[in-house]
């Protein structure tokens, strides 16, 4: 038995789940449309390029769980999943998942995108675990920061490294799947590193390090 890793986003289902939510916060008039649309893009783009800086985008990624209730949260999120996220699920992704389960693997998702928006995402795709990006909680709700390390970048890998910790696993033959070259930290720690529809620039290095090129969308 061993560890399949996988990146959410652009990986398991065709889309950006975090960029998603800020859409649809935007559709549902959650957030001042104008000024809101265009930092969740600004965002996405820097993701694209490498750019990021993971702790602007967090405070303004979390912020809006800080200004609404609970129960709104909750209620927004099922919708947001029915009507976002289950159109893009990907049948060729719950093969995977399926493939691995059979040789007796763990399956758990590593994501930088926050542990709010993708949990009923990791349910839906029925993994063992779901290490990502925690917000920040107090006893009435969300508190608009992020808890501990954001789980991008290096911080996937530190954030792994903790979890295994507490797990009976090790890196030991272990797979991890991803499209974004943000990842290559952990696709290079790894012992079978798998890019998955990628962007250019892993593209890129997958061909020159001879690492397996695969789709689940065509």
């Amino acid at each position: 038995m061993a560890l399949a890793i996988f990146d959410l986003d652009n990986t398991l289902i065709a889309g950006d789940s975090d960029h998603a939510w800020g859409d649809f916060l935007v559709e549902q008039n959650i957030v001042n449309k104008d000024e809101y649309q265009q930092a969740n893009d600004k965002f996405l783009k820097d993701y694209q390029s490498g750019q990021l800086n993971i702790f602007e985008y967090l405070d303004f990624a979390l912020k809006p769980l800080a200004e609404n209730k609970l129960e709104d949260l909750i209620k927004l999120r099922n919708t947001f999943f029915e009507q976002k996220i289950a159109p893009i699920l990907l049948p060729k992704g719950f093969d995977l998942l399926e493939m691995h389960r059979q040789k007796g693997d763990f399956l758990l998702i590593i994501t930088a995108t926050n542990r709010f928006v993708t949990e009923l995402i990791a349910d839906a795709l029925q993994v063992d675990d779901l290490i990502a990006t925690e917000p920040e909680r107090n006893k009435s709700g969300f508190t608009g920061k992020v808890e501990g390390t954001p789980s991008f970048k290096e911080g996937k890998i530190k954030r792994l490294n903790h979890w295994l910790e507490s797990q009976p696993h090790s890196l030991e033959g272990a797979y991890f799947y991803s499209d974004s070259h943000n990842d290559l930290p952990l696709l290079e720690l790894v012992q079978h590193p798998v890019a998955v529809d990628p962007d250019d620039i892993l593209r890129q290095v997958s061909a020159s390090k001879q690492w397996p090129i695969m789709s689940l969308r065509n």
